[in-house]
């Protein structure tokens, strides 16, 4: 066979590389009659829905003004006579925003949730920071020390702090400590249901079968009520709860039934041969489920444990019917105002843009998570 040493010029790409978009359009979005008409009715449909939004929340929005009254003037002055322009009044979140996020809080008194806020935040940083660190043991202590330091500033009766009840704490502050706590509390909570459901010991699965097929038999509106109503009855003359404890309560355990279906469900997909090995090196039951069993088992169910921890922080909004006025309440308080009276349609706009935040944050964050610890599940 004869080799030459002269270089053989390399092949064209392929046609619809050499068209870039328009073949990638070509390829994708218009390559049968069928595809074609059905990108051409989408863009339509996007057409006549985006632009008439995008026109309502952003050209022909008023952003600075002292009440709705403010508003319709500056619409009439953008328009005609006959057709004044429209568009979204977001002047109302300036002029509400400190109730949107610290509800009926005094407003001299604020700064104690932005510390106790900025705090937590920095204590977090060394949890995401590649440093020789216990991480475990530090996420412990602050899991048991931070919680009584917040609530003695968000409460306040302590080093000359004027006390601030429950009832006036509200907005996405209140959201925010009702599905912390509860994000808190159902994990563990769940795991400790989840192995009981699977223990051999007969009492102890009935009773955490009991519990979970029980709470998750009805809504949380149901708990709710039976926290903030009916439990009172239950305790000793004299002895009361704070509206806001039983709510933390009734959330936390409401959640842990649903965490422990979902843990249950990563610990049955270890496989067997797990379980004989970590007993093959002499390890009780304590250990093998902290060091072999739960990591994995934790580590396959990360989609499931944050979508509960999700779906916790949206139902926070149904703390509403036992009279805590959290994220969502505030808006409903924020519309009856006369001042700012008929816009609805902005007022929940601006709430589910703060639910929204967050839920997805979560979402991204487990995503990254799942990449990190997918350690030899990938396909």
């Amino acid at each position: 066979m004869a080799v030459t040493a002269t270089s053989v010029p390399s092949l064209p790409p392929p046609a619809s590389e050499r068209l870039g978009a328009l073949g990638w359009l070509r390829r994708n979005l218009f390559n049968s009659p069928l595809n074609s008409l059905l990108t051409i009715l989408i863009l339509y449909l996007l057409w006549v829905t985006l632009v008439p939004a995008f026109e309502w929340a952003v050209l022909n929005a008023v952003w600075s003004a002292e009440s709705k009254q403010d508003c319709e003037a500056a619409f009439r002055a953008a328009g005609t006579a006959d057709a004044p322009a429209r568009g979204a009044c977001w002047a109302l979140l300036r002029a509400r925003f400190g109730q949107y996020v610290y509800g009926l809080y005094p407003v001299d008194q604020r700064w104690r949730i932005d510390l106790a806020i900025a705090m937590l935040l920095v204590a977090m940083v060394p949890l995401f920071l590649k440093i020789q660190l216990n991480k475990l043991l530090y996420a412990a202590a602050l899991i048991l020390l931070y919680p009584p330091i917040a609530y003695a500033l968000f409460y306040g009766g302590w080093f000359g702090l004027p006390v601030v009840e429950t009832a006036l704490w509200g907005g996405l502050f209140l959201t925010l400590v009702i599905a912390g706590v509860g994000i808190t509390a159902s994990l563990p909570l769940g795991i400790l249901l989840a192995l009981g459901r699977r223990a051999k010991l007969p009492v102890i699965k009935a009773l955490s079968v009991a519990f979970i097929e029980l709470v998750r038999g009805v809504p949380l509106v149901t708990v709710l009520f039976m926290a903030s109503v009916m439990l009172p009855l239950f305790l000793p003359e004299g002895v009361t709860f704070d509206k806001l404890l039983r709510a933390l309560v009734g959330v936390s355990l409401f959640s842990a039934a649903y965490m422990a279906e979902v843990v249950r469900g990563g610990l049955q997909a270890i496989p067997k041969g797990q379980y004989e090995a970590a007993a093959a090196l002499g390890l009780g039951y304590w250990k093998m489920m902290g060091l072999v069993i739960l990591p994995q088992a934790l580590r396959l169910v990360i989609p499931g444990i944050v979508n509960t921890f999700i779906g916790l922080f949206k139902d926070t909004a149904l703390v509403l019917i036992i009279g805590l006025y959290d994220l969502l309440g505030m808006a409903q308080l924020i519309v009856k105002d006369p001042q700012w009276l008929g816009l609805a349609t902005e007022t929940y706009l601006i709430a589910a843009a703060g639910f929204w935040i967050f839920c997805f944050g979560m979402s991204r964050y487990s995503m990254a998570l799942e990449r990190k610890l997918a350690r030899g599940h990938h396909r």
